[in-house]
């Protein structure tokens, strides 16, 4: 029948004029023309296309937008469900489709399948089976039967690689999902019983009911190497008995998926509900602080697993936004939450962070000597590095040009006032002493922010940045 559905040209080629404009990437014979068929029909045919938002995979599908005239959003490689769901519980009343091929879905988002599914919130999934990855040469897919040769497999999948991953069964012992079927399209009664399926798929999300899973074994003639009707034999005489069509899951008759609340977009509600204000936090700083840059400046914080870097970069991201200014903080974590690599990125700027990444940062602040060694020659000249006297013993070879060190004893006087915990609270004190970046009531006012919740930690905190601004500021002053 013909659907509004689709678009009446396809731009997909630059002038849309011609063949071109009337043509899909699919090759002859694929299955995918006949599924998008039946699910442009659906969609007209339950009257949700102004409803409908259609999320797009990565392969051989990867263009459906530019054939369906609905809603669209193209997600990273097997991530589409996951955006299925944020589209749903942003608009509760839209009409969502999942369409994701077997490496999409079955490999890299694998875990974005299942967790969606078992949630069973309802949207619509499409699987498309045609047992290799398609797009991207013809490599062994989750779903390549024992003895298929691929790219990666040229002498046949062997044991060693797993059984193919059936899907259907997987989604369908799951508590989340309301109806789950596998179809085929090898022939007409196939085919009919497909779009039938599709249809059921869809209307069950029109009515609420739940997550719907609908898995399509496919012909892929280009990489099985076999014409079109030979290619459809071939799955039904090798993937049939391995993925066996039928309802595998019909829990339509039970409860309906609770109501979806509707997102709000209202500007106080959503300060509310992150416990923000609208009140203005106070500015100490008379401007944007030049000396360093004109107008982007980057910091570094590396150490161990716990020496506080990372609450040391975020306390500055936080006093920079108080001050009116963009910042960004990018955590960089080790293996184990003690003793691992720790480093943060820090940007202030005059008015974007433009790349949060500091690979050559202005000013490095250094809690251990290998953390020095390996950060320090990445200084630009003319750079900063402050670096805990009471552990690193020496400077490395490699600094740049003009890299001015300054040595302040985070650990030693951390120690002395009674906790090391607070040895990046003096780390922090050390790089205000020593870059004068903003005043002291900067940091101090993110810092208290920050020790909410523990406030008799505060004034040793305090007295800890005090300290390391003094130490930092009498060797540059």
């Amino acid at each position: 029948m013909p659907t509004s559905v689709f678009y009446r040209q396809f731009e997909r080629h630059e002038q849309a004029e011609g063949v071109n404009a009337h043509s899909t990437t699919y090759c002859p014979g694929c299955g995918h023309g006949l599924v998008q068929k039946y699910l442009a029909e659906a969609i007209d045919e339950l009257g949700v296309q102004d409803r409908t938002i259609l999320v797009s995979p990565v392969g051989c599908a990867v263009f459906m937008y530019y054939y369906f005239d609905v809603g669209n959003s193209q997600a990273a490689h097997g991530r589409a469900s996951a955006v299925a769901v944020g589209h749903k519980t942003a608009n509760p009343d839209s009409i969502v489709i999942s369409y994701q091929g077997d490496g999409d879905l079955a490999s890299i988002g694998l875990a974005e399948i299942v967790s969606t599914a078992q949630v069973g919130i309802p949207i619509t999934v499409i699987f498309i089976n045609n047992a290799i990855y398609g797009m991207t040469g013809g490599q062994m897919a989750p779903t390549t039967l024992i003895g298929q040769r691929t790219t990666t497999s040229p002498k046949g999948r062997t044991l060693l690689a797993g059984q193919p991953m059936k899907m259907a069964e997987l989604i369908a012992g799951l508590d989340g999902p309301v109806y789950v079927e596998r179809v085929a399209l090898y022939d007409n009664r196939r085919r009919t019983h497909a779009k039938r399926a599709i249809k059921k798929a869809l209307e069950l999300q029109v009515n609420g009911r739940g997550l719907a899973f609908i898995e399509v074994l496919s012909e892929c003639p280009l990489h099985l190497g076999l014409d079109p009707e030979v290619a459809e034999d071939w799955v039904k005489d090798n993937m049939e008995p391995i993925f066996p069509l039928g309802v595998l899951k019909d829990a339509t008759d039970g409860a309906a998926f609770p109501v979806i609340p509707t997102a709000t977009f209202d500007p106080e509600a959503t300060l509310k509900a992150v416990d923000a204000t609208t009140e203005r936090p106070p500015r100490f700083a008379d401007g944007f602080p030049t000396h360093i840059d004109p107008d982007d400046i980057s910091f570094k914080f590396a150490g161990s697993g716990g020496d506080g870097a990372q609450t040391a970069a975020m306390i500055i991201t936080r006093g920079a936004i108080n001050e009116g200014f963009d910042s960004t903080h990018i955590p960089s974590y080790g293996p184990q939450s003690r003793g691992g690599t720790s480093y943060a990125d820090v940007h202030v700027a005059l008015k974007e962070v433009l790349s949060p990444a500091a690979p050559n940062p202005h000013v490095l602040v250094a809690f251990n000597a290998p953390s020095l060694a390996k950060f320090g020659p990445t200084v630009r000249p003319g750079g900063m590095v402050i670096y805990d006297s009471s552990v690193i013993a020496a400077l490395p070879d490699g600094l740049a040009s003009g890299v001015r060190t300054v040595a302040v004893p985070f650990a030693s006087v951390a120690n002395d006032l009674g906790t090391v915990l607070v040895k990046n609270i003096v780390a922090l004190g050390a790089l205000q002493g020593a870059t004068r970046l903003f005043p002291q009531e900067t940091f101090l006012t993110a810092m208290r922010a920050a020790l909410k919740s523990k406030c008799a930690m505060i004034p040793i905190n305090e007295e800890a940045f005090k300290m390391g601004a003094k130490l930092a500021g009498e060797q540059v002053d």
